[in-house]
């Protein structure tokens, strides 16, 4: 029974930082999929701005949702897209987020 005295610490020393490293990443996927609600909020926001016609409109909406991100405007036909696009962030922050939102150009 002397050989086993002190295991228990030691399963405990080895299984903490991967509890840590799980949890931290847990937190940091749930911030990634924040920032890719924001950004779908911003291009569709954006979207419906451009098809209004309210250029500066679109684009303060989309930086006012997505501070920092890249606004890319699209018309085709009789349709404005809009894609807005940033890095990740944390753990994450080589993983590029990109959302699109669509709005008929011209419609109220």
């Amino acid at each position: 029974m002397d050989g086993e005295r002190g295991t228990v610490s030691v399963e405990f020393a080895v299984v903490l930082p991967v509890v840590a490293l799980v949890l931290t990443t847990l937190v940091a996927a749930v911030f990634v999929v924040d920032g890719l609600g924001r950004l779908q909020l911003a291009a569709t926001t954006a979207a419906r701005a451009f098809g209004r016609g309210d250029d500066d409109g679109g684009r303060s909406a989309a930086e006012r949702l997505a501070p920092g991100a890249a606004v890319a405007v699209r018309r085709v036909d009789a349709i404005v897209c809009v894609e807005v696009s940033r890095a990740g962030t944390g753990p994450f922050s080589a993983v590029p987020l990109r959302a699109t939102g669509c709005a008929v150009d011209g419609g109220w």
